[in-house]
């Protein structure tokens, strides 16, 4: 990996301070035993790339026999993605694929035109009590692929590109970053990161795409000066290079894209340009004819009603 921070704007000058163009505050919502904090979609930005949904799970502790149950329930339009730093989930859908979802892997679920999905935690952590402790998010996708068939990818820690210097450590997620590229198969121009960066350290974060934002899991990192905690999605306008330095032990997820092909419409679990898309995704859970999540067939979770 090669950066060159020297060539950045020094602190304190306007074109540097002016490169942050939003800051979400997540809020906080209790889905039953643990909290997330949603970033995404927001009041101030809908999305970042075609990243339209970001929630920041826990860390939650659970005790012995507890865990969490997200039952069956229909995605349309979009891909997911869950990211854990610890603990695991158990994931399971309706094209018949089973697997825990395990700290630095991929589960790459793709709705398309629908699938159905469970997110349990599985018997040996739920008897032993453990952490959880990760980052979700939705990916829309172009309208040319919101009705593709659905599909689901796995990716093994050790397949995903970690790039490492000087007191930085870089995991790519998904798509192209610092000369990198993820195994992941995207519908889109986009990237996603997870990175470690130990105090005093530095990696740029360059204009290479037009919408490009920074979520702080954990710990404070410096802009041009300016400092910002744990808790904050900052989104910067387009064409600006910056350096982020770590003040403390810092986490942080990199993420963006190139824009969306038009606004998107979101719904509960639906994702579309299409309003009559969504209206018939309601029909037709409702009038369940989506396919079962083979192994969880007994239970799903209803409709909204609002």
């Amino acid at each position: 990996m090669t950066w060159h921070p020297s060539q950045d704007p020094a602190p304190g000058d306007t074109f540097a301070c002016d490169a942050i163009d939003t800051i979400i505050v997540p809020r906080a919502r209790d889905l039953g035993g643990f909290e997330v904090r949603r970033a995404l979609p927001s009041a101030k930005r809908q999305m970042i790339g075609p990243f339209i949904f970001f929630d920041h799970i826990g860390p939650a502790e659970f005790l012995t026999d507890e865990g969490i149950d997200v039952r069956p329930h229909p995605h349309i339009g979009l891909s997911t993605v869950t990211y854990l730093f610890s603990g695991q989930i158990q994931h399971r859908d309706s094209l018949g694929t089973e697997l825990p979802i395990m700290p630095g892997e991929v589960n790459w679920m793709t709705a398309g035109k629908g699938i159905v999905h469970s997110e349990r935690t599985p018997d040996a952590p739920r008897k032993a009590g453990h952490e959880l402790f990760g980052i979700q998010t939705w990916v829309a996708l172009p309208s040319k692929f919101e009705e593709i068939a659905p599909a689901f990818e796995h990716r093994k820690k050790e397949e995903l590109p970690e790039i490492s210097d000087h007191g930085s450590n870089v995991r790519l997620i998904l798509g192209d970053m610092y000369g990198e590229r993820s195994p992941v198969n995207t519908h889109s121009d986009m990237f996603y990161a997870s990175v470690d960066l130990l105090p005093g350290s530095q990696i740029p974060f360059d204009a290479d795409y037009e919408e490009r934002g920074i979520y702080i899991v954990s710990g404070e990192i410096d802009i041009s000066g300016d400092k910002f905690s744990g808790g904050r999605l900052l989104v910067f306008k387009p064409g600006d290079r910056i350096t982020i330095t770590a003040t403390q032990p810092s986490r942080l997820m990199l993420l963006g894209g190139e824009p969306m092909d038009g606004p998107r419409y979101i719904w509960w679990n639906f994702v579309s340009s299409s309003r009559e898309k969504i209206n018939q995704a309601k029909e037709d859970w409702r009038k369940a004819r989506f396919d079962i999540v083979p192994g969880d067939e007994d239970d799903f979770i209803p409709l909204p009603e609002t």
